[in-house]
């Protein structure tokens, strides 16, 4: 998967849903510290961000085509406990083959803050809507309660909860996992009257802030 994820590389880097947004702004304004990792970084947007805001930033994606710091995945965290003050992954984890093991590395490697986001659990329906026909990467989304229970097992206090709508192009949604042809078409058609006159749909991000105990 690794090398599918290098080809779709700079179509998250030109991604407007991921280069900006409330999301991220929220996102970047509950970090702490001066050190931070990025995991999963794709387009390298909270990075960025992170980085303008002075943080030292150190990137991990298990794809080289994302052109991370650090090749790996979110399960495989090369790093000693506590080396980062601030550990943020964002809309990603939902490709993340064992979430449970993928959350104990990010809250292993953290000095003070795991901050999460992600697309919120809607339906079972829109689960093979993007396994089945758009992204063959997907696992799951998965819903407050699951996250809670993620960050609360890896030994982290959950402070803060939010939740943003971030509105998707369905064509550009497609083409950024190459979702063409009878499958696009598919997708449209299960998306349904969802779809607003400007092409697009409305889906909810969940933002995580969850703390290390001392």
């Amino acid at each position: 998967m690794t090398d599918l994820w290098s080809k779709r590389a700079q179509g998250y880097v030109e991604s407007e849903t991921h280069r900006e947004g409330r999301d991220l702004d929220l996102l970047v304004s509950w970090a702490e510290g001066e050190t931070a990792l990025d995991v999963a970084t794709g387009g390298g947007h909270v990075a960025r961000r992170l980085r303008e805001a002075g943080f030292n930033v150190v990137t991990a994606d298990p794809a080289p085509g994302m052109r991370p710091d650090v090749v790996c995945r979110a399960e495989d965290l090369p790093f000693a406990d506590s080396s980062f003050d601030t550990v943020a992954t964002r809309i990603a984890p939902h490709h993340f083959s064992d979430i449970h093991a993928a959350v104990t590395q990010m809250a292993r490697v953290a000095r003070r803050l795991v901050l999460v986001e992600d697309t919120l659990f809607e339906s079972e329906e829109m689960e093979e809507i993007e396994r089945r026909y758009h992204d063959p990467t997907h696992v799951r989304s998965y819903s407050e309660e699951e996250w809670r229970s993620f960050l609360e097992d890896a030994g982290l206090e959950v402070e803060e909860v939010a939740f943003e709508e971030k509105w998707r192009d369905v064509d550009a949604w497609c083409e950024r996992t190459g979702c063409v042809g009878p499958d696009r078409a598919r997708v449209k058609e299960l998306l349904g009257d969802r779809i607003d006159e400007r092409g697009g749909f409305t889906d909810t991000k969940i933002l995580l802030k969850a703390r290390k105990p001392r």
